[in-house]
């Protein structure tokens, strides 16, 4: 890849005017712009799919770190038969949202964890979910427990 400075007619000579001065190339290198553009679609093809996180829903076995909350949190469990609860007190659903305005003081922002068997059908969770949503309360997050031999190494280690 050599050029010749002289004007003798090579590939190099049609950046020099006739006294001999430099004439900048007109030709654009497109191989920087590719590799940008490959490295954008990447970032984006990783980042879209975690834009799209509506409620965090925590499945019923995780490796996640518990979540440290200052306040004592409002737990509602669904057990195997179908049974709502707030804390030990069992509850119909349609009663559900006046019991929790009530204990909540009409305050939309506490924190509620919403606790369901493993054998009950999804749709029931969703519905006394969707129940809760639907009062306006929208700190509603589903608990899971830790997988055995998770929870087993950690208390071995505390």
């Amino acid at each position: 890849m050599a050029v010749s400075l002289k004007g003798g007619g090579g590939g190099g000579s049609r950046r020099f005017h006739r006294k001999g001065g430099y004439r900048p190339m007109s030709e654009i290198n497109v191989t920087p712009l590719v590799d940008v553009m490959l490295v954008l679609l990447i970032v984006f093809m990783v980042t879209a799919p975690l834009l799209t996180a509506g409620i965090p829903v925590n499945l019923p076995q995780t490796k996640a770190d518990v979540l440290s909350d200052p306040q004592e949190p409002l737990v509602i469990t669904v057990d195997a038969a179908g049974k709502v609860f707030i804390q030990e007190t069992e509850i119909e659903l349609d009663s559900l949202v006046a019991r929790l305005a009530a204990i909540t003081q009409n305050k939309v922002d506490t924190r509620i964890f919403l606790r369901g068997d493993r054998g009950i059908a999804y749709g029931r969770i969703m519905e006394v979910m969707g129940t809760i949503t639907s009062a306006g309360f929208t700190q509603v997050a589903l608990i899971a427990e830790r997988p055995p031999e998770q929870a087993a190494a950690l208390t071995a280690t505390d």
